[in-house]
């Protein structure tokens, strides 16, 4: 049996999923890295943090979209570490979805990276957290409670990832929390927004500057490692943005 905390982050390999999987490694916990397409900066980050401590990080490739491939991902990660303590749900899509102009499988897109995966993975993952008495973050986003001007399906999507938030954190007590981190302007999306939209959100922030992914990845450890009596919450780590919006 592993006895450092096992912690499985989906989307870990790149921006602020690997932000999260380098604080939690740096805390001592054994990361299972999830990714779906960037099996080049997995293996990186695996070799970066093994280099630290040999065996605390293994890659995880799956399609998250796929059900059928959930419980295999989680009876991977338990095969490989002895046990499971803490699941990120970090992976995300994001992109507009114009009325008129939205298609359903824009639709079905949207919710199955943000909502439907989210739910199943959990549901898989949900015996072995019990067993650790462990805890789920999940990534949310301000747009979840006040929806953004042509992504009607990402704020829905959004919007559903925290109502599972709240409503698992009802069905898995006592034995496991789960708690979303809600990030404000830390990393520019890649697609899906223009960039001079960026100085603009800025200006609107109380702090008047972006925060870092390691802002977020802090929210996480602290979440998953140290907030023994917190279930059922939504932290903003936003410098301010949600009281502008």
């Amino acid at each position: 049996m592993n006895p450092s905390p096992v912690v499985l982050v989906t989307g870990g390999a790149r921006r602020v999923g690997a932000a999260i999987a380098r604080r939690l490694h740096a805390a001592g916990c054994s990361v299972a890295v999830h990714y779906r397409h960037s099996s080049a900066e997995a293996d990186a980050l695996a070799r970066e943090l093994n280099a630290v401590r040999d065996g605390s990080v293994a890659t995880f490739a799956a399609a998250l979209e796929d059900d059928a491939a959930l419980h295999p991902l989680v009876e991977s990660v338990t095969n490989r570490f002895g046990r499971l303590d803490g699941l990120v749900n970090n992976a995300s899509a994001f992109y507009p979805t114009p009325i008129g102009e939205t298609t359903a499988a824009h639709w079905d897109d949207l919710f199955a990276a943000n909502a439907r995966a989210p739910f199943f993975l959990a549901q898989a993952a949900a015996p072995a957290l019990r067993e650790a008495r462990g805890a789920i973050v999940s990534i949310v986003d301000i747009y979840a409670e006040r929806p953004l001007a042509g992504h009607t399906v990402y704020s829905m999507a959004k919007a559903a990832l925290e109502m599972l938030t709240l409503s698992l954190a009802k069905e898995l007590a006592p034995e496991v929390r789960v708690n979303a981190v809600a990030p404000g302007a830390i990393l520019w999306p890649s697609s899906g927004k223009p960039e001079e939209a960026a100085e603009v959100l800025i200006a609107k922030t109380p702090l008047a500057r972006k925060g870092e992914p390691e802002d977020v990845a802090e929210a996480v450890r602290w979440l998953l490692l140290d907030a023994h009596y917190t279930t059922g919450q939504v932290i903003r780590v936003d410098g301010g943005r949600a009281l502008t919006i």
